[in-house]
C-alpha cells in the first residue's frame, strides 16, 4: 500500500510540476511525512527526512520538465542565468537551517507553508504591468526564495511564478523559466541534505543522510515519466482551473498533516 501511495504520489509530483512549474515537493513532502509516521520514524527526523529526498526526487523531475519546456522555446535562459545564482546561495543557508532546527518545529513551519501556498493558487497569479527588478531585487527575491524552498523540500515555483508574472513575464514563461530554476536549486539543496544527515541518528533504514534511498526511488519512477506530461500539458488546458482543483489538494494535505500533528505524540 505505501508503494501504491508513493508511485501515486510521484506520477502526481510530476505533473504538476511540469504544469504549474511549482516543483513536486507541495505533494511529496506530506505524503512522505505520512509514510514515514506509519513507519514509527522519530517525529524529529520525519520532516527532514521528508524534505530532503522531496528535493533528490525533484532534481531528477526537473530533467524531464525542463527539456521538455526547452523544445518549445519557452525557458527564459537570461533570466535564469541572473537569478540562480542568488537562489543557490540561499539554498546553503537553507539546508543548515534545517540541518540545526528541531523537526517539530519544522514539521509545522511546512503546514504553515502548505496552507499559503494553498491560498496563492486559490487566488492565481497576479499579472503585473512592472518590470523586473534591478540587481538588488532580484539578489534578495532569489537568496529569499533559496532560504524558503530547502527549508519546504521545493523547487522554487510556489515563489518564483507569481513573482515573474507580477513583473509581466507571460504565465508559460513564468512555469518553464521556475521549472528550470528548480534544477540546479534541488541539486545544490539535495547534496546538502546528504551532507548534513550523514551523522544524525534515528534514520529510517536505506538512508543516506536526509534522503531515503527506498523512497526516492519509488517516487522518482513515476515522477520521471509524468513530468513531461505536466510540461505539455501546461501548454494546452486552462490555468485557472488547475490552480483551483490543485489549490483544495493542498488543503487537504495539510490538514492531514496538522491531524497527524494532534493525533501523534512528539
Amino acid at each position: 500500500m505505501e508503494l501504491i501511495t508513493l508511485l501515486a504520489a510521484g506520477a502526481l509530483a510530476g505533473t504538476m510540476a511540469g504544469l504549474l512549474g511549482i516543483g513536486g515537493g507541495t505533494i511529496i513532502v506530506p505524503v512522505v511525512a505520512l509514510v514515514l509516521e506509519s513507519q514509527g520514524v522519530s517525529k524529529d527526523v520525519i520532516i527532514k527526512v521528508a524534505v530532503g529526498t522531496s528535493l533528490a526526487t525533484i532534481m531528477v523531475t526537473a530533467i524531464s520538465s525542463v527539456y521538455t519546456h526547452h523544445r518549445k522555446g519557452a525557458v527564459d535562459w537570461q533570466l535564469f542565468k541572473v537569478l540562480t545564482p542568488w537562489i543557490l546561495a540561499g539554498t546553503v543557508v537553507g539546508t543548515i537551517l534545517v540541518d540545526i532546527m528541531s523537526g517539530d518545529i519544522l514539521y509545522i513551519a511546512f503546514i504553515v507553508f502548505l496552507y499559503l501556498a494553498a491560498t496563492r493558487l486559490a487566488i492565481g497569479n497576479i499579472r503585473g504591468t512592472r518590470d523586473l527588478p534591478g540587481l538588488p531585487g532580484m539578489a534578495t527575491v532569489g537568496t529569499i526564495n533559496g532560504v524558503v524552498s530547502a527549508m519546504m523540500g521545493i523547487g522554487g515555483g510556489v515563489i518564483n511564478v507569481p513573482f515573474f508574472t507580477y513583473c509581466s513575464v507571460p504565465i508559460k514563461r513564468a512555469i518553464a523559466t521556475a521549472a528550470a530554476i528548480g534544477l540546479p536549486l534541488a541539486t545544490v539543496s539535495a547534496i546538502g541534505f546528504v551532507i548534513t544527515g550523514l551523522n544524525e541518528s534515528g534514520l529510517p533504514k536505506a538512508s543516506l543522510g536526509y534522503v531515503n534511498l527506498p523512497i526516492f526511488a519509488s517516487v522518482v519512477s513515476a515522477s520521471f515519466v509524468f513530468a513531461p506530461l505536466g510540461a505539455k500539458l501546461a501548454h494546452a488546458l486552462p490555468e485557472r482551473a488547475l490552480n483551483v482543483f490543485f489549490s483544495i489538494f493542498l488543503y487537504v494535505m495539510a490538514s492531514s498533516m496538522v491531524w497527524s500533528l494532534l493525533r501523534v505524540p512528539s
